[in-house]
């Protein structure tokens, strides 16, 4: 599992799959979290600000990421 490491207390959902690597872009992260593919501690969410804490999980493509 990959990880990533955040300063703040949240990070939103699609700064999270950029950061992590998953995605290059906000348009990119935007459109597969609209399409339903991301995963947030195991369900589906479709809101790009999502905010993710420590030790939140999401997933796309096929790639799991804990956020510390």
């Amino acid at each position: 599992m990959k990880e990533i490491v955040i300063k703040d207390e949240f990070i939103k959902l699609g700064q999270a799959l950029k950061l992590a690597g998953l995605v290059s872009s906000g348009i990119d992260a935007k459109n597969v979290i609209l399409d339903g593919k991301v995963t947030v501690n195991g369900e589906v969410d479709l809101r790009r600000g999502r905010k993710l804490y420590s030790n939140d999980t999401f997933s796309y493509n096929g790639e799991d990421v804990i956020v510390k």
